[in-house]
């Protein structure tokens, strides 16, 4: 077994910016040269986030508009009371869904479906420059 470890960097706009990382971490995984095994995928920091979806402007729409939904920037967090950044809606949303992604790969590819990407998340009140690490184990 071989781990190799990499790192992404990412300009964000914060705000519920959605980014297609699938074609970065599927050429991280090229350049490995690894056949079989898993990639663990995280980002650094407290308000961003890692899924998969189908990555298409509809779809991204309607992820924006749920977070809105159902944790809303202008509501009262006492994260704000606290720190005074204005970002609690940041970090309850990224806390729902996750900093990390595990995603096998067999025959140096990702086993991903055919409309699913990896999608990274900044639901940062900012821009940002993000890192995403990767950590590819396999042989």
């Amino acid at each position: 077994m071989k781990t190799i470890s990499g790192q992404l960097q990412i300009e964000t706009k914060g705000y519920s910016d959605i980014i297609d990382i699938t074609s970065e971490v599927e050429e991280a995984l090229k350049e490995s040269k690894l056949r079989a095994g898993i990639i663990s995928i995280i980002c650094s920091g407290s308000t961003g986030a890692l899924t998969t979806c189908e990555y298409e402007s509809g779809l991204i729409e309607d992820l924006k508009r749920f977070f809105e939904k159902v944790i809303p920037e202008n509501e009262a967090y006492h994260h704000n009371e606290r720190w005074g950044d204005g970002n609690g809606f940041s970090h309850v949303r990224a806390s729902l869904i996750g900093p990390s992604l595990t995603v096998p790969f067999n025959e140096g590819k990702l086993n991903l479906g055919t409309w699913q990407q990896i999608i990274f998340i900044d639901f940062d009140n900012r821009p940002r420059d993000r890192k995403i690490h990767l950590q590819i184990m396999g042989e």
